[in-house]
């Protein structure tokens, strides 16, 4: 039997800025997409409620699309649950981590933002990768919860506010010598450009979408199914995100039933 879609989770369109690293590193492949839009933001949840919540969706969406393999796009999710995630389903699964690596070997000043969810700036894996990769970096930690909101505005139709932008990384202002700037939410790429425009010119701009691509390519490494992105679902689909995700070339979203 044909194996499955390559499904692509997150808590909200996040996932989407994926979908372009993932069609050109495994060209054709089947993808599905499912978010629980119905609990966003995740970065504010406590964590154990979190780790149900992210298995019971997960576990809900591959029954329901019929996946071959997972891509966890979301930080949040990854860091917490991805042990849980690999322990309970019976496919591969990919997850998702700030791309602290890739900006310590970009950066040539050695100061670095990570520009995050709260729950993500702060958790112990992502001090854990600062310490391993970046340990001769200064790295500041930022947390901007508010831009998951303009990523979902965009993704709808809508600009994203540019005040709300600014302020978001006024924070990253306060070190002059700052050039690398790492996006460490898959929301935050969807608003690379708005972001560019209202920050310093010198900034460069890193996120996980093309690491974690080639990951995916590696674990399906001959994917049986194709016709690029496909099926979606969601805990609450509603007209806005019918309108995203048919910009991603995903079919309007089904319910997806969270027991």
């Amino acid at each position: 039997m044909p194996r499955g879609p390559v499904l692509v989770f997150d808590s909200g369109v996040g996932g989407l800025s994926m979908v372009g690293a993932l069609c050109h590193h495994l060209p054709g492949v089947a993808l599905a997409y499912a978010c629980d839009n119905a609990m966003l933001p995740y970065g504010i949840r406590e964590d154990d409620w979190l780790v149900a919540r992210i298995l019971a969706v997960c576990e809900a969406a591959v029954l329901a699309s019929g996946a071959s393999a997972l891509v966890v796009a979301c930080n949040t999710a990854s860091t917490l649950a991805l042990a849980a995630l690999r322990a309970r389903l019976r496919i591969p699964v990919v997850g998702t981590v700030p791309a602290i690596k890739p900006a310590a070997r970009l950066s040539r000043s050695r100061h670095i933002g990570l520009l995050a969810t709260r729950a993500t700036v702060a958790r112990p894996y992502t001090l854990g990768l600062i310490r391993e990769f970046a340990a001769d970096c200064r790295v500041l930690r930022v947390a901007a919860d508010v831009l998951v909101n303009e990523a979902e505005r965009l993704v709808a139709g809508e600009p994203p506010d540019r005040r709300v932008l600014r302020r978001a990384l006024a924070p990253l202002r306060d070190d002059p010598q700052l050039d690398t700037v790492v996006l460490g939410c898959t929301h935050f790429p969807l608003l690379r450009e708005a972001l560019a425009e209202v920050s310093p010119p010198a900034w460069q701009w890193v996120d996980s979408g093309e690491a974690i691509a080639r990951r995916t390519a590696q674990v399906v490494a001959d994917p049986a199914l194709r016709g690029g992105p496909g099926a979606s679902f969601a805990t609450a689909p509603d007209t806005r995100l019918a309108r995203g995700l048919a910009a991603f070339g995903f079919a309007s979203p089904k319910p997806l039933p969270v027991g």
